[in-house]
């Protein structure tokens, strides 16, 4: 009992605290507000990449044409022998009759074509789709060793340009986000540590009437802790509201329906969640390290 009349007595104070010290509360909210709004923006930023590029990469397959004499055995055969394969996670077959289908119904132009002719001149084929996209080429090259196939393709330059590109960005979206935690750390922190060192005297005064350690840090870190889920509040709003509005009006693409943004729930509950942990634990963070380190507790 004696430790939750303790807690209840920090918590009471740190309220307290930001009221009594208000304009210096208001200041480290304003940081924290800023600096969590653009932490936010970079998540959402950093998995809408990851998710165009996951599937950018699950549409990246490699197409098999067969060599016209090629019958039903031969084809299973062919078929195994894919599925068998190190980096092959899915086979497709699909005939020349199938194939004129799809390009008669993908373009007028492609059904005027082949209306006009009388034979199929489509071959057989199959599309292969490979779990680790970088080693693409390795796999087409080893397809084409293949008896009875007559070539493999799969978009080769273009590709490769494709998933170097998104890598690069990927990879520089997830910097600036830790970047923007970390500045977000010192902002908050050094903000903190200014609205603590205010109040130098009165933790001198506690000092000497003889209170501990923890009974004179505790009401800071959870000050700090309030503060921090304060400062969250305007970010999860914006971060919510801000990106169900930016989905709907985009119509949940950009610029190609190929280029599909991620949908918002729960993906936008998970990114306020995150947001307001980050808020919460370095205001703690702030507040207990100016405490100890700038007032010598």
């Amino acid at each position: 009992m004696k430790i939750f009349r303790f807690l209840k007595r920090g918590i009471r104070d740190s309220f307290k605290s930001v009221f009594r010290n208000f304009s210096l509360s208001m200041a480290a909210i304003a940081c924290t507000t800023i600096t969590l709004i653009l932490v936010a923006v970079s998540i959402i930023v950093t998995y809408n990449v990851k998710n165009i590029t996951d599937k950018l990469e699950s549409e990246l397959t490699i197409v098999v044409y067969l060599k016209k004499d090629v019958d039903d055995e031969k084809i299973e055969t062919l078929n195994k022998a894919f599925v068998q394969m190190k980096n092959v996670e899915e086979v497709t077959f699909k005939d020349a009759d199938e194939w004129k289908l799809d390009m008669k119904e993908f373009s007028d132009t492609y059904s005027a074509a082949l209306d006009y002719l009388d034979e199929n001149p489509l071959l057989d084929a199959f599309v292969v789709k490979v779990k680790d996209v970088t080693d693409l080429k390795g796999t087409t090259e080893e397809i084409r060793e293949f008896e009875y196939v007559d070539s493999a393709n799969y978009g080769e330059g273009m590709a490769e340009s494709i998933i170097s590109m998104m890598s690069v960005i990927q990879k520089l979206t997830i910097i600036i986000v830790i970047a923007l935690v970390f500045v977000t750390a010192f902002l908050i922190s050094n903000t903190i540590k200014l609205t603590i060192f205010s109040r130098k005297s009165e933790i001198e005064i506690m000092r000497l009437v003889g209170a501990s350690n923890i009974t004179i840090k505790l009401p800071f870190i959870f000050e700090g802790f309030i503060l921090g889920v304060i400062g969250s509040i305007i970010p999860i709003l914006i971060t919510i509201y801000g990106y169900v509005f930016a989905y709907d009006h985009f119509k949940g693409y950009v610029i190609t329906p190929l280029i599909t943004l991620v949908k918002p729930f729960n993906f936008i509950l998970y990114v306020a969640a995150i947001i307001l942990a980050i808020g919460s634990i370095i205001g703690m963070f702030g507040s207990s390290r100016a405490v100890k380190k700038y007032l010598k507790i």
